[in-house]
């Protein structure tokens, strides 16, 4: 949905912005999965997330300059737990995941930032176009 808004010129920051906004490119969801699999000795939870931590703020701004467009709009918090109740926690408060299982078995991120993501995203995005 973020995706779709921020292509529309309607990218938006959501609630103040300043949470913490935990990301992962579709490779490295797929591959931390994988790499799971393959090392049953990991123990408690592997959170499937970039190492780049980023606020919303900034990521929406980045996902709006990979479109070359910006995230001019916020959306005040009131209206997001008005329509999504509850959910709208994970939006507006956040979670400061970090992949510290994964690293520390030595997974290796494809795309451990959001500029090099969202740049593999829009050429992937381009080259479908041709």
């Amino acid at each position: 949905m973020q995706a779709l808004s921020a292509r529309l010129g309607l990218g938006a920051v959501l609630g103040h912005g300043r949470q913490p906004a935990p990301w992962v490119h579709l490779t490295d969801a797929v591959g931390l999965v994988r790499f799971a699999m393959a090392h049953p000795h990991l123990q408690g939870p592997v959170n499937v997330v970039a190492p780049e931590a980023v606020t919303q703020a900034t990521f929406a701004q980045a996902l709006a300059a990979s479109f070359g467009r910006r995230a001019w709009l916020r959306m005040p918090g009131l209206p997001l737990r008005s329509v999504l109740g509850e959910m709208s926690t994970l939006l507006l408060d956040g979670q400061n995941a970090v992949p510290r299982a994964a690293l520390a078995q030595g997974y290796r991120f494809v795309h451990p930032l959001l500029s090099g993501a969202l740049a593999h995203l829009a050429h992937l995005a381009k080259s479908q176009k041709a």
